[in-house]
């Protein structure tokens, strides 16, 4: 096998196919790759150098079921992706340990608790039309703390996806 793509290293369509070359050798290569794709080896090119405009998500969707690697899914839509961008996920698979004791810190602290009460609280003003700004600055900081909670939780989906994906297993 010829040496690493030295433009490609830190694209992570490079990375994932890199990676998963250990188990199918089609996967050495961008034109194996294309043929397993049933896409142009242009088209790989140009995504695993990022000069991809666009990225069909077909073929992100695609890429991500051959590399065994389901967080490209998430990877596309936070950074290809004009609606996911917005949302509140991660493409970052971190170790199950780490966002455990993350998720769970959260929680142990009484910060869920401490939300739910505030936002009853806001819930039942609005109910009657009389949200003041300050209702409405706490209704887009509690907003904001369950959109970090919810990356978490995204993090710890792609654990798991990854974890299926290993062994074979479907979501």
């Amino acid at each position: 096998m010829g040496r690493g793509a030295t433009k490609a290293a830190g694209n992570r369509w490079y990375q994932a196919r890199i990676k998963a070359s250990k188990y199918n050798e089609k996967l050495c290569s961008r034109e194996g790759a294309a043929e397993c794709l049933h896409m142009s080896v242009d088209a790989v090119t140009d995504a695993e150098l990022g000069l991809s405009k666009v990225m069909p998500v077909d073929k992100a969707v695609l890429m991500s079921d051959l590399y065994g690697d389901p967080s490209l899914v998430n990877y596309y839509c936070l950074h290809e992706c004009p609606i996911g961008r917005n949302l509140p996920i991660s493409d970052e698979v971190p170790d199950i340990d780490r966002i455990t004791v993350s998720l769970l810190t959260s929680k142990r602290v009484g910060e869920m608790s401490r939300l739910e009460d505030r936002l009853l609280k806001i819930a039942e003003k609005a109910e009657s039309g009389e949200l003041s700004d300050e209702e409405l600055d706490a209704l887009e900081s509690i907003v904001e703390k369950l959109e970090r909670f919810s990356v978490k939780v995204s993090k710890l989906r792609n654990v798991l996806e990854n974890e299926r994906a290993k062994y074979g297993r479907d979501s």
